[in-house]
């Protein structure tokens, strides 16, 4: 028996309205012209992530920003949690204006160990509905990791973002990050994780050179860079996996390759492989 074996299978609903608002300013984030802000206007996939967002008094938060461990996800007592990856499959578009419901459930809690330490992943999986009918559904893997060492601690030299020695593939998309970025997405989806806007805390807690792009926002930047190349295409699925952090100031470059199921790259300021997706599109 697991630990967490008592979490698996847990349920949650949660209720919201697609409203304009927040989807004006994503669209203002992102640099998006062309959406439609009137009611019965289609939201662009995965910006469902606007939606259901945690309502979390602050004197309740932990001190990495994070909402209070237990309740519907299990209380995990690594300290450092971060989303890993997730997998969608479109059914029908969210519309200005709909009736959201959302079903989560807890498929799973693996223990594990890797280079790093202990390591706890969970995978949520949701349903989301708009106006009664499936729109949405959504597998969510989250990873806990443990502290980082004391000697990791503290870098000594000053970050400076790195630019890559390789030109872009072509057809590839480069999307500039900086704190205003950052600081804005972290807003709009009322993610507080210190990680991704409190560059002392970053560094000196978690041991990066500097501030964590969010995994989700590369995946948006990765779906971004997807509507540029096939603005007509009707995408049906998208997976994506973390593989490699990027910092704040690193530049993103997404490139696709393949026929009919594409294989979607985001490579951070290294040229490493940050975030790796997958798409497929219907006929």
């Amino acid at each position: 028996m697991g630990a967490y074996d008592e979490w698996a299978g847990r349920v949650q609903h949660d209720s919201d309205t697609a409203t304009a608002a927040p989807a004006r300013l994503l669209a203002a984030t992102l640099d998006r012209d062309e959406i439609d802000f009137a009611p019965g206007g289609a939201l662009p996939p995965v910006w469902h992530w606007l939606y259901f967002l945690p309502v979390v008094r602050t004197r309740d938060m932990a001190v990495d920003g994070h909402p209070p461990r237990g309740g519907f996800l299990p209380p995990v007592p690594l300290p450092r949690r971060m989303r890993a990856g997730g997998a969608f499959r479109f059914e029908k578009p969210i519309r200005i204006g709909d009736k959201l419901e959302r079903t989560s459930r807890i498929a799973s809690v693996a223990e594990k160990t890797g280079s790093t330490g202990s390591l706890v992943f969970v995978k949520v999986e949701h349903q989301v509905s708009a106006n009664g009918a499936l729109a949405v559904v959504e597998g969510e893997s989250i990873v806990y990791r443990e502290a980082a060492s004391p000697g990791a601690a503290k870098p000594q030299a000053a970050f400076t973002p790195r630019t890559q020695a390789t030109p872009a593939p072509e057809g590839a998309t480069r999307f500039p990050t900086g704190p205003v970025l950052l600081f804005r997405t972290s807003a709009l989806t009322f993610n507080s994780h210190r990680i991704h806007y409190d560059r002392d805390y970053a560094v000196d807690e978690e041991a990066y050179p500097e501030r964590v792009v969010h995994g989700p926002l590369i995946a948006l930047l990765m779906l971004e860079h997807l509507q540029r190349r096939y603005p007509k295409g009707d995408l049906r699925s998208f997976s994506y996996k973390a593989m490699a952090p990027t910092f704040c100031g690193e530049d993103v470059t997404v490139s696709d390759s393949g026929q009919g199921k594409l294989q979607v790259v985001a490579r951070n300021g290294a040229g490493a492989d940050a975030v790796l997706g997958e798409a497929t599109y219907g006929g």
